[in-house]
């Protein structure tokens, strides 16, 4: 399975944030709890419907975000 269908993009679900394969988990939330300090196997014990692969290519999809030429500095 590729990168594109683990992490899709409905409008119809989650208002269009890219998700895991459809099941309304958004890719940040699951970039999130491993920032968070969560691990691949308290996700999965957590989320049984997610499978290693899914996590992965979240990291994947997260990584290819950061891909830019440039970074200015945010102000907040």
């Amino acid at each position: 399975m590729t990168l594109s269908e683990r992490i899709t993009l409905d409008p119809a679900i989650c208002h269009g944030k890219p998700c895991v394969r459809g099941l309304r988990y958004p890719a940040e939330s699951v970039l999130e709890w491993l920032a968070g300090g969560m691990n691949t196997a308290e996700i999965l014990a957590d989320y049984p419907d997610l499978e290693p692969e899914d996590i992965l290519a979240c990291l994947h999809f997260a990584a290819r975000l950061t891909r830019v030429n440039s970074l200015e500095r945010l102000v907040a």
